[in-house]
């Protein structure tokens, strides 16, 4: 949207062409532009429907075709990059014809105000378009002498060569051409959410993620773009945290909005930073309880502090989303940075963990890819502390019967072998174990609340592999020191045979969906036992691993390390079965 009675004049149309740091591309008559935001691709192709096209562009000249046809020449003399804290941009150009220099800056109104001339109808204006959730800059423009702009470039080229505190020097010479600007425009940007949207955000609610919103619009755009998403619902009241700058006024209206704490908050960065300075601790005890936070007007470096905050005082993983340079900060703060590949450019999908083309993936990501990564990693890592454990047990008891002999159980290649070819492809494989199928994940994204209970990997689940691993190593030990008091010279043989077999049914065991990977390790790891069984004799005796008598106690040994968890497996699925499995059996 741009304002009726200063938006139809030719010359600001023009004007607004020139500050856009766009570039152009004559394709078979068609222009197609480039630019560092989207915003500036929009409001030049504006300009293009109003037949007045940017035809050509680069460091030091650009050109404008005129709606009458004729070509319009400036020479760009200086431009003042956007920054996130300045949240403006300038240019200062010469007209070639008739050498009249210019400086035009758009940016955000919030900084406008101040350097544009008295008017009635900005702030108005920019509220409106900010209530139908449009993105405003506001356009002003300076006429400028040859004489102010030579003393200009003098003192900005000092400054720019400057060894000391560069930046800040440049910065102040820069404020002396600011001021007193005449307002030429408003502009008004839709920002349209990308395709379901809406879904993803309730899916996340549904799973018990909280979400916030940070953003550097207005605080009606905010607002505005929080309900059309979704992220406050349509019943959910809201509220929002007025302007505060002092102790005092954070005092109160932290106290008003306790009384409030189950409305969606709403609130300024810089009423943000006041309170955090004064009363962090419970300013996030409410913020928490709110069931969706919008921060506005926020700047790169407070949505970094944000991400800290959160991640400090909720002691919970943080995930972070953005699409734009403004968010690259934010994404490398968080536990799991996601960038999303879109119009902004590729700045925050490069700095991110995780890339996405469109913010409706990130549904998928985390209740998916995310919960089977938990659950594998949980299961992968008990399995091969169990794994080591149970051998290590065998060892100690072998030590203590033997008082404390130090001689190893199981020598040379039988280790190796243990470890990798025997019991590694089936342990390893368990990164393909999933509990539910996609769609059903999908479907109840309740199943992600259960990975916040930390029911899969827990104190309690470590322990409970612990203690299987001491009966197994035990009853496998002891039992084949019972059963071949007699005949020691075998113990080796059948207690590692038992072991390996006993590694392979605990795969059995532990998985929930097989994969056809899974079953072709399982077979090959026998298949390279029983050669090591055929070209190891000097570990194996052929004629008792063919006896009935080995059969019968590696029969036995076997059932008595395995049979009681598959018992309990069995009875647990029978009369307690996980959420997981109820809804496998209803799919």
């Amino acid at each position: 949207g741009i304002n009726a009675e200063y938006g139809k004049q030719w010359y600001q149309r023009r004007v607004r062409g020139e500050i856009n740091d766009a570039y152009s591309l004559s394709i078979n008559e068609k222009m197609q532009y480039q630019a560092a935001s989207p915003d500036e691709v929009a409001l030049v192709e504006w300009t293009e429907e109003m037949n007045l096209t940017l035809v050509y562009r680069d460091r030091q000249m650009m050109r404008l075709r005129t709606p009458t046809g004729e070509i319009e020449e400036f020479e760009i003399l200086i431009i003042f990059p956007f920054t996130s804290e300045s949240k403006r941009m300038g240019i200062i150009v010469r007209d070639t014809t008739t050498k009249e220099i210019t400086f035009v800056m758009k940016g955000a109104d919030v900084v406008m105000a101040n350097i544009v001339q008295y008017n009635d109808w900005l702030e108005e204006e920019c509220d409106n378009m900010a209530r139908e959730g449009l993105r405003t800059l506001v356009v002003a423009k300076k006429t400028i002498s040859q004489e102010q702009y030579e003393d200009f470039e003098r003192r900005y080229n000092e400054a720019k060569v400057s060894i000391n505190d560069r930046a800040r020097q440049m910065r102040q010479v820069q404020l002396t051409l600011e001021g007193d600007m005449q307002l030429l425009c408003v502009t008004g940007v839709e920002d349209k959410l990308q395709p379901d949207v809406r879904t993803s955000l309730e899916l996340l609610a549904n799973a018990g993620i909280k979400v916030w919103m940070l953003t550097g619009d207005k605080l009606e755009t905010a607002t505005n773009i929080a309900i059309s998403s979704r992220l406050v619902s349509r019943m959910t009241p809201v509220y929002q945290f007025k302007p505060v700058k002092t102790r005092t006024e954070a005092h109160n209206e932290l106290n008003n909005f306790r009384k409030h704490n189950e409305n969606a908050l709403i609130i300024l960065g810089n009423s943000l930073m006041t309170c955090l300075e004064h009363y962090e601790q419970e300013f996030v005890e409410l913020a928490m309880m709110s069931p969706a936070v919008v921060v506005c007007r926020c700047s790169p470096t407070q949505k970094a502090a944000i991400v800290h905050l959160i991640k400090k005082h909720s002691n919970k993983p943080v995930a972070a989303i953005g699409d734009g340079g403004n968010d690259v900060s934010m994404i490398q703060a968080a536990d799991a940075g996601i960038g999303i590949v879109g119009k902004e450019g590729k700045q925050a999908s490069l700095a991110a963990d995780f890339s996405i083309n469109q913010f409706s993936y990130v549904g998928r990501l985390l209740l998916w890819h995310g919960r089977n990564s938990y659950n594998r990693c949980a299961s992968l890592s008990q399995f091969i502390i169990h794994r080591g454990l149970i051998i290590s047990v065998m060892q100690a008891i072998f030590s203590a019967v033997f008082f404390f002999v130090s001689i190893s159980l199981y020598q040379g290649v039988l280790l190796i072998g243990y470890s990798s070819f025997f019991t590694m492809g089936p342990v390893f494989l368990l990164v393909l174990d999933v509990d539910v199928e996609a769609k059903i994940a999908m479907m109840y994204p309740e199943l992600y609340k259960e990975l916040q209970k930390g029911r899969v990997l827990s104190y309690k689940t470590f322990f409970m592999w612990i203690l299987v691993s001491v009966y197994q190593g035990a009853a496998i030990m002891y039992l084949g020191l019972y059963l071949f008091n007699e005949d020691f010279i075998h113990v080796i043989a059948i207690t590692f045979t038992v072991l390996i077999v006993t590694e392979l049914l605990m795969v059995v065991v532990t998985v929930r969906t097989w994969h056809w990977l899974m079953a072709v390790a399982q077979i090959f790891s026998l298949g390279c036992y029983f050669l090591a069984l055929v070209f190891l004799p000097e570990y194996f005796d052929p004629d008792f691993l063919t006896s009935t008598d080995f059969l019968v106690k590696f029969v036995a040994l076997t059932a008595a390390s395995c049979a009681p968890l598959f018992i309990m497996k069995y009875l647990r699925k029978r009369f307690a079965p996980p959420i997981y499995a109820k809804l496998q059996q209803s799919g």
